[in-house]
Parts: structure tokens; sequence; C-alpha cells
């Protein structure tokens, strides 16, 4: 069996990794969105992807991914579908990684099928901390990585591209992707591997 090409693609710089840079506290910023940098990385990136064969866009539901899939892949050659799935939203630690409700996401996105997420997607169980985040527990990311190399290996695709996070991307291939840095995996028989 040929494997499979998954293209792992990180959000185009956000207004919460500038706050990150320029200061060691959490911005305090619910599902921040694209800054006008990071907007210019998803038009180059675009260009850069124009010619993968990519039959499939699976994307997380924070905003800033949703504004890189949607400026990567609408006019794409292929018109993939894209697919907004929560299990791999980004490892809730900090108030950029909590989402926004789907509803409001619905009303933005018009043109993505959002009808099959929860209103509340992200991490909300437990005690919030001191800042009102609720953490999540590392070992529920691990059970969200183990669950969506499931789906990876499940879809009959060849050439899937996910639209993400850096810590998920992190756990996901090993590598720390810079804002629309891309990591190639190839996904034979149900194991992904680092390709190249």
């Amino acid at each position: 069996m040929t494997p499979r090409t998954i293209l792992c693609i990180r959000h185009g710089q956000s207004t919460a990794n500038v706050a990150w840079e320029n200061d060691a506290e959490d911005p305090l910023q619910i599902d921040a969105r694209l800054t006008a940098k990071g907007e210019a990385q998803v038009r180059a990136a675009r260009e850069r992807l124009r010619h993968e064969p990519v039959e499939l866009v699976i994307t997380s539901p924070l905003t800033r991914a949703l504004q890189t899939s949607t400026g990567i892949f609408a006019d794409h050659p292929n018109r993939p579908p894209i697919l907004v799935e929560p299990l791999h939203r980004e490892f809730q630690e900090n108030s950029g990684d909590v989402g926004r409700p789907a509803s409001l996401l619905a009303r933005e996105f018009p043109h993505l099928s959002l009808s099959h997420l929860p209103e509340v997607w992200w991490h909300a169980e437990g005690e919030p901390d001191h800042r009102g985040i609720h953490v999540e527990p590392p070992h529920r990311l691990q059970d969200r990585l183990a669950r969506f190399r499931a789906l990876l290996a499940s879809r009959p695709e060849r050439t899937i591209a996910v639209v993400g996070h850096a810590t998920f991307f992190w756990h996901l291939t090993g590598e720390m992707l810079e804002n629309c840095g891309v990591a190639r995996l190839q996904l034979d028989a149900g194991s992904a591997a680092r390709a190249g």
C-alpha cells in the first residue's frame, strides 16, 4: 500500500504569539486571531502549497487555524473540503488556547460546516486556575493525539493537510513549527513517521 502524506501546517502569526514574544505573562486573549503579518504568512503559504495534491484539509476550530485553512485552501486547484475537527485543537494551557462557542464561529465562518461541533468544544472541565483558564491535563492531550492518529488512519485520502498548533504538532511530529511552517509525515498502516 502506498503511504499517505500528511502535511502538518501551523497557523500564521496570531496576536497572542506577538504578546508572548513581548511579555512572559499570559496576554489573556481568548481564541487569538491572525495579525497582519500572520495574514501575509498565509498568503505566502498559499503559493508554496498550491501544487500539493491535497484532497482534504482538517483544521482546528480555533480562529487562527480557521483563518489559515481558508486563506491557504479556499482557491486551491483541488478545492479540497475543509473538515473542522476539535481533536487537534491546541493543548490548552493559556487563554489563547480557549475556544469560542460553535454558534459564534458559524456566524464568522458561514462557508464552513460547523454543525457537528458542540457549543463548547474546548477543554472546560475541572476547576479553572487563577486566570480563569481550565488547564488541560497532559493525559487528556495524549488521549486526543491517539484519537487523532486513528482519525487520520481511517481516512481514504492520499494527501491530507492538517492545520493546527505548535504544541499539538510538537507532540505529533517531534518538531516545533514556525508560523505557517510545514512538517511532512508519511502515514502507513496506522503509524505516522516523519518524511524526508
